[in-house]
């Protein structure tokens, strides 16, 4: 592909790319440098509407052009590995931490090739995903491409060859005809400047407290007053048993079967939580997920808090900064940004309850134009809190105050002055807190996940110390939002952070213009009084003291709750229809289907009839049936009898069934219970060479079904003798997923 960029030219694709853009407009402002007198009046800095690649060249052509030099530019837009790689210098390592706060990772797989009129550069990206081998000759050409062969060259005449390592760079000085390497790269980066004793002296690490914890522990909110918050911020009985306890026992997200048969939040009957209505993009075909366990180096949750400063002036208060292992805050931690008595950490609160008589979408401009007023009145720690709720007041949704603060505070030019820490009762799972800080929280403090944690404790429903509880369930948090990268392919959260990497599924234009600028919403929906609605109705029931928590019922069937598609009624019809094989019955069955409550998309729609075709012109069935693929859905999801029975059914007719990635019986094979579509997810869930041989089609699953990058999931008790035998392993309460290859 031609590129008719300035300075490079990128294969691959900048998974951040709309956070990047996003930074960019938000930082001009502190960007001032002597060559670049008039810079402000260049905005945007950076294309919205070109490539990914064009972008990275556009801020690669204001850094170099502000006055730093080519490696040292690239060095901070596409940095290697440097958080968790024990070998490193660490004068070079501190070169890195200095300019993580005030330049994000323009992070995805990325083989580059740089010019600037005297060197040339290739690099990778830090995961080292695209290819690069170069080989020197004889005849003193150095050749650099993603695969060996692209020339005919003798192998008599080959001097050197190798190839371009994760986060490194091979230069070639073309006014001298020197090769430098990654090694003289980062002496030249890490002796620019004294970073390592500029952080030593002005940065803060923020660690856990444990006796702090403790004491905090002590003033948790319990009885009614935590009823009342667990009603306004909808945690149902459900919510508490099936997704909070298990993570706080066990430090991961809990492990379900099957799929999402409840309508989308848009179309539910019952209030939903507003990150229901976002749903995360993923990396696809070439740009694969990182696997979060197996490639730990290039994974980070660290976080940086402080004010952004001029990277063209680098110096010793630049490093003044709050260091964080990751941006779900404990309470302990919490507290100390509270007392720190740091004039360049002043912290203001912004309270998001606001009078009943105003509309959410004034609440929420109002709260922005105070942030910003309080920023500029010197404060860098914004806490956005809807702890202290009031009978006579509605909580404003953090989510959507977040994504309008951070959006308006980028129009007003002070967006990298401040850090916004969101204190919400909203966030309980890896998913919430991902869309808090995809849409530009710094920080996220659960405070209203803590409590329920003490009472799960307190109530005898969870075992154990309640203190290692909360530990155990913000490691959970932790290892979700590692995940939730991994599938974008995005390597630390500074580089999610605002990089908006969801698609509204259901809001109305007028919500996403103010709170989720940029954002994808395709149908439309739900508009601001819709939400204030649902926030009205939980606010006036939470101070009823005799009102119950909400039962739930969004993971498990729970009768006059939410809507499921495999619900006890159809489930039973379905079940009658088939053993008696009476039309009646199948009519009965088909009718609690076809006359369901709207639950998807397609149920809004209607075949037209208005112009039919005679049935003659229509392609015969017997050819129609071998187009027929079915579903992929695993041993497990599915018992023996209905899996071989699908196959069954599919090789009678013609078509072709799917194993789904948890393996296949070998008598099974060469037999009418065969699948002819193999999927092959993982060796150890039964892909072997006769597993493969017994398939016509193969489905190589990368960052694809229903959870990408991840692959199924089947809990432990499901785990019979037949399926720890086709997948290698023993009958055990172990569950099981299958990652994606």
């Amino acid at each position: 592909m031609a590129q008719p960029f300035r300075y490079l030219a990128h294969n691959g694709e900048l998974n951040t790319i709309t956070g990047n853009r996003n930074w960019s407009e938000a930082r001009t402002p502190k960007l001032k440098s002597d060559k670049l007198p008039n810079l402000n009046e260049l905005t945007p800095l950076v294309n919205s509407t070109g490539s990914d690649s064009s972008s990275l060249d556009n801020m690669l052509e204001v850094l170099m052009s502000g006055g730093m030099n080519l490696f040292h530019a690239m060095s901070i837009l596409v940095p290697p590995a440097w958080q968790n790689v024990d070998s490193m210098d660490m004068d070079l390592r501190a070169f890195y931490e200095f300019y993580s706060q005030h330049m994000e990772a323009w992070d995805g797989p990325a083989g580059l090739v740089i010019q600037d009129g005297r060197y040339a550069v290739c690099m990778l990206d830090r995961n080292g995903l695209r290819p690069s081998r170069w080989v020197t000759t004889k005849n003193g050409y150095i050749t650099v491409a993603s695969e060996v062969g692209v020339w005919d060259y003798s192998p008599k005449d080959v001097l050197a060859k190798g190839r371009v390592g994760p986060g490194q760079m091979l230069v070639i000085d073309t006014l001298t005809g020197q090769i430098l390497d990654t090694k003289a790269i980062a002496t030249l980066l890490k002796k620019a400047h004294p970073y390592r004793k500029w952080l030593r002296e002005e940065a803060t690490r923020i660690r856990d407290d444990e006796r702090l914890e403790e004491e905090l522990a002590a003033q948790t909110c319990r009885g009614n007053e935590l009823k009342t918050l667990q009603k306004m911020y909808h945690i149902t009985n459900e919510e508490r048993t099936e997704i909070i306890r298990p993570n706080a026992e066990n430090g991961q997200e809990p492990v379900g079967s099957m799929g999402d048969d409840t309508p989308m939040a848009v179309l539910s009957q019952q209030i939903r939580h507003v990150g229901d209505f976002f749903r995360q993009q993923f990396a696809q075909v070439t740009n694969p997920p990182i696997d979060p366990l197996r490639e730990s180096i290039v994974m980070s949750l660290q976080t940086c808090l402080g004010a952004e400063t001029n990277v063209f002036a680098p110096s010793a208060r630049d490093a003044h900064r709050i260091i964080l292992s990751s941006p779900v805050l404990s309470a302990s931690k919490m507290q100390q940004l509270e007392t720190l008595g740091d004039p360049a950490f002043k912290m203001a609160r912004i309270d998001l309850n606001y009078d009943r008589i105003l509309e959410l979408s004034e609440a929420i401009t109002a709260i922005c134009e105070q942030v910003a007023n309080s920023i500029r009145a010197g404060h860098t720690l914004i806490v956005l809190s809807d702890k202290d709720i009031d009978a006579d007041k509605v909580p404003a949704n953090a989510i959507m105050v977040t994504g309008a603060v951070h959006h308006y505070l980028i129009g007003q030019g002070i967006r990298t002055d401040a850090n916004l820490i969101i204190e919400t009762g909203l966030a309980r799972d890896s998913h919430q807190v991902a869309v808090l800080i995809g849409f530009g929280a710094t920080c996220v403090y659960p405070y209203l996940a803590y409590d329920v944690i003490d009472d799960l404790v307190a109530t005898g429903e969870l075992l154990g110390d309640p203190i290692q509880a909360r530990v155990n369930f913000r490691k959970g948090l932790d290892k979700g939002l590692l995940k939730i990268l991994s599938k974008m392919g995005i390597s630390t959260i500074v580089s999610y952070r605002g990089a908006q990497l969801f698609e509204a599924v259901g809001l109305s234009e007028e919500v996403v213009s103010l709170c989720f600028k940029g954002v994808q919403s395709r149908i439309k929906g739900a508009t601001f009084a819709d939400l204030a609605a649902d926030q009205a109705q939980l606010a006036a029931n939470a101070f009823k003291r005799r009102a119950p928590l909400d039962q739930g019922g969004l993971l498990k069937f729970v009768f006059n709750k939410e809507y499921h598609a495999f619900n006890p009624d159809v489930i039973n019809s379905l079940h009658t229809a088939v053993r008696t094989g009476d039309y009646d019955n199948y009519r009965n069955y088909a009718d609690l289907v076809n006359s369901r409550p709207v639950a998807t998309l397609r149920d809004l729609l209607q075949l037209k009839t208005d112009n039919s075709i005679d049935v003659n012109d229509v392609e015969d069935i017997s050819s129609i049936l071998t187009r027929f693929d079915s579903a992929g859905m695993s041993l497990g999801a599915l018992s023996p009898e209905a899996h071989e029975a699908i196959a069954m059914a599919m090789n009678t007719i013609g078509g072709r069934s799917n194993s789904g990635e948890g393996g296949e019986d070998p008598v099974r094979y060469g037999t009418l219970r065969n699948s002819k579509i193999k999927q092959i997810a993982s060796g150890r869930f039964g892909v072997t060479p006769a597993y493969l041989r017994s398939a016509e089609v193969m489905q190589i699953k990368v960052a694809q079904g229903a959870k990408p990058g991840e692959g199924g999931q089947l809990p432990g008790g499901k785990v019979n003798a037949l399926i720890a035998r086709l997948r290698y392993s023993v009958p055990c309460d172990v569950d099981f997923t299958a990652t994606a290859s």
